[in-house]
């Protein structure tokens, strides 16, 4: 792979700091806010059931590396259930922010890119609603790094009925669903080998919005 176009600076980490700062997926009267999706009950709580559900089923707590963290409304629910909890994104603000309001003994914020910077170990991944913001190229590279993890949680935005997946999109730029696409690792580009797939949580958004699917990989 050509990691000369992955150099610093990168347009991904400029258009996600551009969507904190614009406040463009909304506004909570709060310094940052990660949209609706992470913050709706409807969408949040059987997220965090899943999860939690996952997470409490091993004798030996798990390490979790949240890729995509965001204003952690959601990771603050789900850190007393694993035996480290390292919470990454790419916006420094919005790392420096959370280090400041989120603490606990097993808690580690990071400001990474996870498509050019080595990654944390750790046992699993949550990827909830990130991938579907990047480019292939950008999905590729980060797949490249996951294969050290023993498990993946992928949340992504889906349309409904029967789509082409993996349309290429510009980062940062929506997502796919306006092309009536969507991803799905297993399929071309990606072929992304698993051992395992299970769904654990499907919520129609109705009036043609869409699905939001969350899927746990075993690698």
């Amino acid at each position: 792979m050509n990691k000369k176009t992955l150099k610093k600076p990168w347009p991904t980490k400029a258009a996600m700091e551009q969507v904190y700062a614009l406040n463009l997926w909304g506004n909570n009267n709060t310094s940052f806010y990660s949209g609706e999706g992470s913050h709706n009950p409807e969408l949040v709580n059987p997220y965090i059931n899943v999860v939690t559900s996952f997470l409490k089923s091993f004798k030996t707590p798990l390490v979790l590396c949240d890729f995509g963290c965001g204003d952690f409304n959601i990771g603050k629910q789900l850190v007393e259930h694993t035996k480290k909890y390292v919470a990454i994104d790419i916006v420094t603000d919005l790392i420096d922010y959370n280090k400041t309001h989120f603490k606990a003994d097993n808690l580690e914020f990071q400001c990474l890119d996870i498509a050019v910077d080595n990654l944390p170990s750790g046992d699993c991944v949550l990827l909830r609603q990130v991938l579907q913001h990047l480019s292939n190229f950008e999905i590729q590279s980060i797949l490249n790094k996951l294969t050290q993890y023993k498990y993946i949680i992928l949340t992504e935005h889906l349309p409904k009925d029967d789509f082409t997946p993996n349309k290429d999109i510009i980062s940062g730029q929506g997502i796919r669903l306006k092309k009536q696409s969507g991803i799905n690792l297993l399929a071309s580009p990606f072929y992304f080998k698993v051992k395992e797939e299970k769904q654990l949580l499907s919520i129609d958004l109705g009036d043609g919005k869409g699905v939001i699917l969350t899927m746990l990989y075993r690698l």
